[in-house]
């Protein structure tokens, strides 16, 4: 697969990475706060702004057992069902969102969690979707999704190389023809020493797809590293302010962190380019800082060259270097006057050296 189009943007190794703002919940229980990231991730010239699609009812059960408690890390002491029903975004939002995008000119997408939400995201025409990490293994929903016939971005955090086959194997029979997988690690933060990059490489490869990463970093030097690794896609947490204390913002980047990321991550794959070991434009004019072989004194029509009349000097004009004993004992053909570039013209020589 060379590449995938998602609202007429093409996504692969011919084209800049695909950059993903994700809102996830960083509106904090405000719509207008929604909307200010759709601008600002536009501003920042992100390609996408992406959503979750989801209620706290149908995502979990509102259950007072242990299993059902979160103990330790960002959310702790609270239950499922007080966390996503804290964050969810409420589904009379999505239209508002859905416009805003378009009025700004910035893509918007989301993840569904059930069956429910395709059924909105469709009405709204969503022009792809994204599956989550966690519901990697949510085989139903991967085909539900698939079924849309609209291109799928799937997120493999925790997954192991078994159920990211599976979850392919899923989309691709139930009629997903355009597939971007991405690399992740499911930690809120999660330690760039954790991410192992390599993988994105090893994933294109081994199961033929485009690959990405999905970065749970608080900095961007992981996403930009990613790129030269083979990311075509990268998805941010993206907020307002990181201290405004929701539920996703202290693992999420600033708007002048995001409008870096954008930047960096398309000179990181402009820097990529084709193999090459020829001059680039920008090293022509900087010839003259290299040595090569320079007649250092008068030399008249029939005189030895020697190592008092020939040096290997700057600029870099004359024959290389490599090529000083070679000379050292020819003869000039014609004068050769004081600072002239040494070519093999001025030497009796009936071997040219390529």
């Amino acid at each position: 697969m060379k590449y995938i189009e998602i609202d007429g943007r093409k996504i692969g190794p011919d084209y800049p990475p695909y950059i993903i703002a994700e809102l996830s919940a960083n509106h904090n229980g405000d719509l207008n706060r929604a909307l200010q990231i759709i601008e600002l991730a536009k501003a920042a010239g992100a390609d996408a702004i992406k959503l979750q699609t989801y209620t706290h009812k149908t995502i979990t059960l509102d259950c007072d057992t242990d299993e059902f408690q979160i103990k330790g890390g960002l959310w702790d002491g609270q239950s499922l069902y007080q966390l996503y029903q804290q964050a969810h975004m409420p589904w009379e939002w999505h239209q508002p969102l859905f416009e805003k995008a378009k009025q700004v000119g910035i893509t918007i997408f989301s993840s569904p969690f059930d069956f429910t939400a395709v059924d909105l995201l469709e009405e709204l025409d969503a022009p792809a979707y994204k599956i989550a990490s966690f519901e990697l293994v949510d085989h139903g929903l991967i085909a539900r999704v698939a079924q849309t016939g609209k291109p799928m971005i799937m997120s493999t955090g925790m997954a192991n190389e078994l159920e990211i086959k599976e979850a392919i194997d899923v989309a691709y029979e139930n009629g997903c023809e355009q597939l971007v997988i991405l690399h992740c690690v499911s930690g809120y933060p999660a330690p760039a020493a954790q991410y192992n990059l390599r993988t994105i490489a090893d994933m294109a490869q081994r199961f033929e797809v485009l690959t990405g990463l999905s970065d749970h970093t608080i900095d961007n030097a992981t996403a930009v590293a990613s790129v030269v690794l083979g990311a075509n896609v990268i998805e941010k947490h993206v907020t307002l302010d990181r201290s405004a204390g929701g539920p996703d913002d202290s693992f999420s980047i600033e708007p002048d962190e995001l409008k870096r990321l954008c930047q960096d991550a398309k000179t990181a794959w402009q820097a990529l380019g084709q193999v090459n070991y020829h001059k680039t434009d920008a090293e022509l004019g900087n010839i003259k800082f290299r040595r090569s072989l320079y007649v250092v004194k008068k030399i008249k029509q029939g005189e030895v060259l020697t190592n008092d009349n020939i040096k290997s000097i700057r600029p870099g004009f004359g024959l290389a270097p490599k090529y000083l004993n070679q000379v050292i004992g020819q003869v000039a053909l014609t004068d050769i006057g004081y600072g002239t570039a040494l070519n093999w013209s001025h030497i009796s020589t009936s071997t040219v050296p390529e």
